[in-house]
């Protein structure tokens, strides 16, 4: 039985399992594929067959990977958009911190995850990310009580969409963003109360 390194079985396997995924995060973005279980045997310095204690297969690893990266991008999202001081801010709120997330490298590794990955392993994880960083938005949408929601919603996020490749082609994030508030800023103070912009 390998040496436990926390107080408990499970705690032990809950940090066993997050020190892999971070491994395989930083495998991915590092070689744009999903890495197989020799590499993160190698970076992780387990075993190979322990890695299989934590995931039956590379198809069981993707999924996993999915589901620990598009919720922590949503969750941070979310803080961001709750820290705005009102509903105007919320929605440039959104925008700055998802191209935030870009900048750091966050979209690149989700992209990398789901264009190199199996269909039904990412599919359903894309699906459930896009559905849930749009939830906040429509919500503070209907708030301001602008027309359509989700369809505005999914207008924003198209701006965002656009600025984030703009990002990844290496234009300066002040740059981008501040095309994006110029974009973005009149629709909110026109909904909202003098919607700060977010700095």
């Amino acid at each position: 039985m390998p040496r436990i390194s926390a107080p408990t079985v499970v705690e032990h396997r809950a940090a066993q399992q997050r020190a892999l995924l971070d491994a395989a995060r930083t495998l991915l973005a590092e070689t744009g594929r999903p890495p197989t279980f020799a590499a993160l045997a190698e970076r992780s310095g387990l075993a190979r067959p322990s890695i299989y204690q934590y995931f039956r297969s590379a198809d069981d690893l993707l999924r996993a990977m999915v589901e620990d990266v598009f919720p922590r991008w949503a969750a941070t999202v979310a803080r961001a958009m709750d820290d705005a001081g009102d509903d105007a801010g919320r929605v440039l709120a959104y925008a700055r911190t998802n191209l935030e997330l870009v900048a750091e490298g966050e979209h690149a590794l989700a992209t990398a995850l789901a264009s190199a990955g199996p269909a039904p392993a990412v599919a359903e994880g894309m699906r459930a990310m896009h559905g849930e960083l749009l939830r906040p938005l429509i919500d503070t949408l209907r708030a301001l009580e602008v027309p359509h929601p989700d369809r505005t919603a999914e207008l924003v996020n198209a701006v965002v969409n656009t600025a984030s490749r703009m990002l990844e082609s290496g234009a300066p994030f002040d740059e981008v963003w501040s095309s994006v508030e110029e974009l973005l800023a009149p629709f909110v103070a026109r909904h909202g109360h003098g919607g700060a912009a977010t700095s």
